[in-house]
């Protein structure tokens, strides 16, 4: 007999915009979830939030986080 315990752990960052005045800016933000294994990663998902309604997750490997992570670093440092 085999016994196997998972020590599984869900991390989820929800990020939203500031609330505005603005008619033309809407509620809204992303969902990155993240779910771990015994210590290792099992995949993580992103979707939008657009107002009340939220897309379906898209799952994304480590090669289009890498990317990810790039092109927000480059639209900060324009933003700076």
């Amino acid at each position: 007999m085999q016994r196997v315990v998972s020590n599984i752990q869900n991390l989820g960052f929800t990020i939203n915009n500031a609330p505005s005045n603005d008619k033309k800016v809407r509620a809204g933000g992303i969902i990155l979830d993240q779910t771990i294994v015994n210590g290792q990663s099992e995949g993580v998902s992103v979707r939008l939030i657009n107002g009340t309604k939220k897309t379906a997750a898209v799952k994304l490997d480590r090669a289009a986080l890498s990317d990810l992570l790039v092109a927000v670093q480059e639209v900060l440092a324009v933003e700076e």
